[in-house]
């Protein structure tokens, strides 16, 4: 399976563990990313405040450069996929929006590109085929998956369910965790929000830590880079839970070298390394 790589401004920088477990992932599930050729930023999530052109011109460029490839295009950063969505949406229905955006980034669009999450590839490699790479069972470890407002977007983000959606408890029950049933799975974090209203994102961040406890969770679990940030850094008191990334848990089940995983750890704010050592699936000293 080949398929184009947008990583986005965030897994560039201040999401670079995402970038570099997601990759570790692909390679054992013989996932080929090719990354997309002089890709751009595209306008999450300002541009569209500024200028609505500007806004669908900046998405539509990455995708005429995919689809010069003729590939499918996976984008790990939920942002960054609806942007691209919402190009494809608005391009697809309006002939004189898009031969005016032609014109403005000099290529032509066909809208042939097919859209990927990172879950759309976990479920084309298939759970049965994940269950079978597993090295390392995250058996014991009791998690709550965080979708976010990510969720919330039905016929964008195209998850199962807006309301409670499951492919990523799928996921993590493939890899031997369990999932927890909790309350805040789809609720905002304030993302948005984080400088201007500080005040209500700790709040928010607050009441989506303190269900995810009320579960029994040791973890959450984000496949957002601004999600993950935000609850590393927002939450108050000294029991404090540790933020993952899924591709991070799903490179310590699937083998990647502890030299790595610990790699990406370091990056994190709430350190998630204790949290393992107590299922034995990570020793401190090691």
């Amino acid at each position: 399976m080949k398929v184009a790589y947008f990583p986005g401004c965030s897994l560039e920088a201040t999401a670079k563990e995402y970038d570099d477990s997601f990759r570790a992932v692909c390679q054992i599930l013989g996932v080929e990313l090719e990354e997309v050729p002089d890709w751009s930023c595209c306008g999450a999530s300002s541009a569209h405040t500024t200028n609505h052109l500007l806004s669908l011109a900046l998405p539509a460029r990455n995708l005429a450069l995919v689809q010069e490839k003729g590939l499918n295009l996976v984008a790990p950063c939920p942002g960054c996929f609806i942007n691209f969505q919402h190009a494809y949406f608005e391009l697809g229905e309006d002939g004189d929006l898009r031969k005016k955006l032609e014109a403005i980034i000099g290529m032509s669009y066909t809208g042939s590109v097919k859209l990927l999450t990172v879950l759309d590839v976990c479920r084309e490699v298939g759970l049965e085929n994940i269950r079978a790479k597993v090295q390392r069972s995250l058996n014991g470890l009791k998690l709550a998956n965080y979708h976010g407002c990510f969720a919330r977007f039905p016929g964008v983000a195209d998850v199962d369910d807006p309301e409670n959606p499951r492919h990523l408890d799928e996921l993590m029950n493939a890899l031997g965790a369990e999932s927890v049933d909790w309350s805040h799975k789809t609720e905002c974090c304030g993302g948005n929000m984080v400088l201007a209203r500080t005040d209500i994102v700790i709040k928010l961040v607050d009441d989506i830590c303190q269900s995810a406890r009320r579960s029994g969770a040791e973890a959450i679990v984000s496949m957002c880079p601004l999600c993950q940030a935000n609850l590393d850094t927002r939450q108050a008191g000294k029991d404090k839970l540790p933020i993952f990334y899924f591709s991070e848990l799903m490179g310590l089940a699937l083998g990647v070298e502890d030299k790595k995983v610990k790699s990406w750890w370091k990056r994190h704010i709430v350190s998630p390394v204790n949290a393992l050592d107590s299922h034995n699936l990570i020793k401190v000293a090691a």
